[in-house]
């Protein structure tokens, strides 16, 4: 790993997932969307690589990450959850492929918000009023930094919930007939991250709506 970066602030954004704030190393550079891998500074833990996305901003003095916990996986993200102001992550240069392309509809699912975080932020008031989000989650309760989204997208920004809803969220799956009904123009560029079945059924299903492989970002 490349960098050594010690968390200054941690604080909950859902009842699952933790914002956390650290120093930003000398010589770490990233585009917006792409990732990093994060391990443990603990005995043990250093060569248990994981990737997450920054949802800083490219050129601030801080890098901040937006992790999900995820008790029933390998405890390494339970670990992260338990970590303090002070403590230490090791941090590698970055990677990926979905990065800012241009204004564009962005679709995710659980925590495949966070590179779009970072692009959203980054991105020009007027490139953010060209594009439009399509949010998938479990319940209301799981919805990462709702109130920032629909602040920075208003109407365009569209929140759906496929196993307990409320007012204000969509019921439903985001597969193609959805997809028909709140897509206006198939022409333009599509953003796509979440667990690999949602990218899978989501590309499959742009692919069948016209869409061509060179106007879907997604991490390859």
């Amino acid at each position: 790993m490349s960098h050594t970066v010690e968390i200054l602030h941690t604080g909950f954004v859902t009842h699952d997932v933790r914002q956390f704030v650290t120093t930003r190393p000398d010589g770490l550079a990233f585009e917006p969307g792409q990732g990093v891998e994060v391990a443990l500074d603990a005995e043990g833990w250093r060569d248990d690589e994981h990737p997450f996305t920054p949802t800083s901003r490219k050129d601030g003095p801080v890098l901040e990450f937006t992790i999900k916990e995820y008790p029933n996986h390998d405890g390494v993200t339970t670990r992260i959850h338990d970590l303090a102001p002070g403590d230490t992550l090791l941090v590698s240069d970055a990677f990926g492929t979905i990065t800012d392309q241009g204004p564009g509809t962005f679709i995710a699912g659980g925590a495949g918000i966070t590179p779009f975080l970072a692009i959203l932020r980054h991105m020009s008031e007027e490139d953010r009023a060209r594009s439009a989000l399509l949010f998938s989650n479990d319940t209301p309760e799981d919805v990462i930094c709702e109130k920032e989204l629909r602040h920075l997208l208003g109407r365009r920004c569209r929140l759906t919930c496929t196993q307990a809803s409320a007012p204000g969220y969509d019921s439903r799956v985001i597969d193609r007939s959805y997809l028909e009904e709140h897509v206006d123009d198939f022409g333009g560029r599509f953003y796509v991250c979440g667990p690999p079945s949602f990218v899978d059924d989501v590309t499959d299903a742009l692919a069948g709506l016209g869409v061509p492989d060179d106007r879907i970002v997604i991490e390859r």
